[in-house]
């Protein structure tokens, strides 16, 4: 099944293999570059069906860190537009991820330290649901009031409409890892007395309302994915109970597909990791949902990956670390199923 078509929400993937989005921390004002074009690039000759971008900004402040790339505005849609190109030339679909850092916005690059960048030195300060640092030497976030989550709502909107200009496939939300959306969704970030807080209903309020937002400028069938974090790993917080509950109305807002993964937004959780750890998640969600899932989390193994299909776990594979080892995984995946995917053109001498 992994080297398998499938058609999800109108989108016609050429195997069910996709890459994660994964940060770079390499771009300049938000716009991508050569490196982003041989990241993307090669991983899409590499054979997979689906090439996702890292998380994208959808305005300055949304920005991981001042490397990040973004879609907040034209030039950088138009840089976008070469590098989709190139990935639909191989064969693979081009899918961004749309995001908000949240209150873990403003951090240097991982191998600078991945420390907060105070805004003396270039950072910024950091927003969220409301005033709760994500943790010691974390600035405390501004709490968003009704205007600025209409903004957001609005960066949403607008980088939706870009993402069409630059060619894109598939728009993923990114409601994970602790992230804006994310923030709202649980409750140990979450504490306002609103309409954008409490009960459940109201912290997917943003969610929802940037979903509807989306698709005023990326209307169905469009594919539109949604990455969560399907818990928290910390008692009171966000849970597997509410995300499915949150998966069935994902489904009637018109999204196709989500993506589960796990945790992000407390800090020093304690995770049970192990291969395929977050798979239960994916699995409990498309059975009790009916809803599309993907599976991501220490999937390594082509084997591996056959089974989480062939058991009815998910519906795609969604693989980071595993491409930043070898981007040619779906072709080391097709020899040990006993299965060819043709090399581009200029490869065929090899094959």
């Amino acid at each position: 099944m992994l080297l398998q078509p499938i058609e999800i929400g109108g989108l016609s993937l050429r195997n069910r293999i996709v890459v994660s989005p994964m940060c770079e921390y390499s771009a300049e004002d938000g716009v991508p570059n050569d490196w982003h074009l041989v990241h993307l690039g090669s991983r899409a000759v590499g054979g997979a069906g689906l090439v996702f971008t890292e998380a994208t900004a959808v305005s300055p402040e949304g920005r991981i860190s001042a490397a990040d790339t973004g879609i907040w505005t034209d030039t950088q849609a138009q840089a976008w537009q070469r590098i989709v190109a190139f990935m639909h030339g191989q064969g693979a679909k081009a899918g961004i991820q749309l995001a908000h850092a949240g209150r873990k916005a403003s951090t240097a690059a991982p191998w600078l330290g991945g420390k907060p960048v105070a805004t003396e030195c270039g950072g910024w300060t950091p927003v969220a649901p409301s005033a709760i640092r994500f943790d010691q030497g974390h600035p405390v976030p501004v709490a968003l009031d009704e205007a600025a989550i209409a903004k957001v709502i609005a960066d949403f909107r607008d980088a939706a409409r870009r993402t069409r200009t630059a060619g894109f496939d598939v728009i993923e939300l990114h409601a994970a890892h602790g992230y804006l959306l994310h923030e709202f969704l649980s409750p140990l970030s979450n504490t306002r007395s609103d309409r954008y807080g409490g009960p459940l209903q109201n912290r997917a309020r943003l969610l929802r309302e940037i979903i509807a937002a989306v698709r005023e400028a990326w209307p169905a069938p469009l594919p539109l994915w949604v990455r969560v974090s399907a818990t928290d790993w910390t008692e009171g917080g966000w849970g597997i109970d509410e995300c499915v509950e949150l998966a069935r109305v994902l489904r009637e807002d018109g999204v196709d597909l989500v993506d589960c993964s796990s945790g992000g937004n407390v800090p020093h959780a304690r995770i049970p990791l192990g291969p395929g750890y977050q798979v239960p998640f994916a699995a409990r969600i498309r059975r009790e949902a009916g809803i599309a899932t993907g599976a991501v989390g220490m999937i390594t193994d082509a084997r591996q990956a056959e089974a989480i299909l062939e058991g009815g776990e998910a519906d795609v594979i969604i693989m980071a670390r595993e491409f930043l080892r070898d981007p040619y995984f779906p072709r080391r995946a097709a020899q040990e199923l006993g299965e060819k995917i043709e090399p581009p053109k200029q490869y065929l001498r090899a094959w």
